[in-house]
């Protein structure tokens, strides 16, 4: 292969790279949105590549990656669909009621349906459907909800490493590699299902003296009907249908975002009084909006060849020693995404491996280790997951509305209770990836 030369075009769009990724990082300090440095380094990268001749607008569309555009879209208009209609409500509630005072069976049951639903719908949405209902009932059982909601982050998480859709990096991953659901699932669900455990079991150690507090028990029967029943059953009839498309897509030759599109047509049918209008108004827009101008951003990059420049100082130690540069990619993921966000560095990372691959090497197990790191790191800290940002928000809320400030989630607090949850999922995870290296070094995935 031809020695890349360091040049013009990628000084530029490095440079923009770095400022925007910056900009994005230090949201907290500057008080900036992050999509809003996204849109700017998208614009900037597209006007410069077309002043240098490296990229142009027809490319920049080229480069956003509908798949996972269409998918997040749609899921979040299914779960639009489905909230107003008290089904996630009622179910909270009756795991609040059968846990009859128990905290760790509260937890651990409010955090296995969080991490199911997690397999399915990003971590994202599950703990934005369930968080504010945690509190609701940690208030009503008068005890803190600090532990159940940390739980609820850290599970899902954890959890959503295991699917195809579980994740906003997964999708990422899956669609820039070929992976398909089952390969996937396949892959990931046994690493995850035994690093998911290891977790739900330190939980208890970590919150010992919290989950030892005899709460008040009130009766929840009276807060367990349904609003929506027509609409909620349906929309459980047509998950149910969507995970054996999610399944078979491949089979299909359907991509992802088709599966999740014909379920939500279906859902607009069967549910009743459906209003597209006012569902549709719930759309993360602001989220899809950062992944596509993340998606111009690198392609941009991309196309100036500073990755392609970066990649061939990393493949002599990809070829010399594929298992030490997939553990070292695993933690050095980890703890990136554990001090930024887990999806930036996803988006810069694919089209480096993408270029190892179209050189013949084995990237089959970087992948995984893609994954893996950027699904636990995000455990490490409040930053290192969108889903922890929501959770410390309404913690922070909670707070506020009470005039207590030792409700809120601190930094600090999520760093003590979080970091050693990433350290044990990854030494998991690190353990098992060592020992069944050539299963995940499979080629061909």
């Amino acid at each position: 292969m031809e020695t890349l030369v360091w040049n013009t075009e990628m000084m530029v769009s490095g440079l923009i790279l770095a400022v925007t990724f910056i900009g994005i990082f230090t949201e907290g300090v500057h008080g900036f949105h992050r999509g809003k440095f996204a849109l700017a380094g998208a614009g900037l990268m597209v006007l410069a590549g077309q002043y240098y001749g490296f990229y142009n607008p027809e490319l920049a569309i080229e480069a956003i990656d509908w798949n996972v555009v269409f998918l997040l879209g749609a899921m979040m208009s299914i779960v639009a669909i489905m909230i107003p209609t008290g089904g996630f409500q009622a179910l909270a509630y009756r795991i609040a009621d059968f846990s009859k005072g128990r905290l760790f069976l509260l937890m651990a049951l409010m955090g296995t349906l969080v991490t199911v639903l997690s397999l399915l719908l990003d971590n994202v949405t599950t703990v934005i459907i369930f968080g504010p209902l945690i509190i609701l009932i940690c208030q009503s059982l008068k005890v803190s909800a600090i532990p159940f909601l940390l739980a609820t982050a850290l599970l899902s998480d954890t959890g959503g490493v295991a699917t195809l859709v579980g994740d906003p990096p997964n999708l990422m991953i899956g669609s820039a590699a070929g992976i398909d659901f089952n390969t996937f699932f396949y892959h990931m669900g046994g690493i995850v299902f035994v690093a998911w455990i290891a977790t739900l079991f330190f939980l208890k150690i970590l919150f010992k003296k919290e989950l030892a507090v005899t709460p008040v028990i009130p009766d929840f029967s009276d807060r367990e009907d349904i609003k929506d029943p027509r609409t909620w059953n349906a929309s459980l009839v047509i998950l149910g249908v969507m995970v054996v498309g999610f399944i078979m897509h491949n089979a299909l030759h359907w991509e992802p975002w088709f599966v999740a599109g014909i379920g939500l047509t279906l859902l607009v049918f069967a549910g009743k009084d459906v209003d597209m209008d006012d569902h549709f108004a719930e759309i993360e827009l602001t989220l899809l909006m950062f992944f596509m101008s993340l998606f111009i951003l690198v392609g941009g990059v991309e196309h100036s060849h500073f990755l392609a420049y970066l990649g061939q100082f990393i493949v002599p130690y990809v070829q010399s020693d594929l298992l030490f540069a997939t553990i070292m990619l695993m933690w050095m993921a980890a703890f990136l995404s554990a001090a930024i966000d887990n999806i930036p560095f996803t988006a810069a990372m694919i089209p480096i491996i993408l270029g190892m691959d179209a050189q013949g090497i084995n990237v089959s197990p970087l992948w995984w280790a893609l994954a893996a790191g950027v699904g636990m790191g995000g455990n490490g800290t409040h930053l290192g997951s969108t889903a922890n940002v929501f959770i410390v928000t309404i913690s922070e809320k909670m707070a506020k509305d009470a005039g207590d400030p030792s409700l809120a989630i601190t930094p600090g607090l999520w760093f003590k209770k979080g970091l050693p949850v990433m350290l044990l999922t990854l030494t998991i995870c690190t353990i098992i990836m060592v020992a069944f290296f050539p299963f995940f070094a499979e080629s061909g995935v």
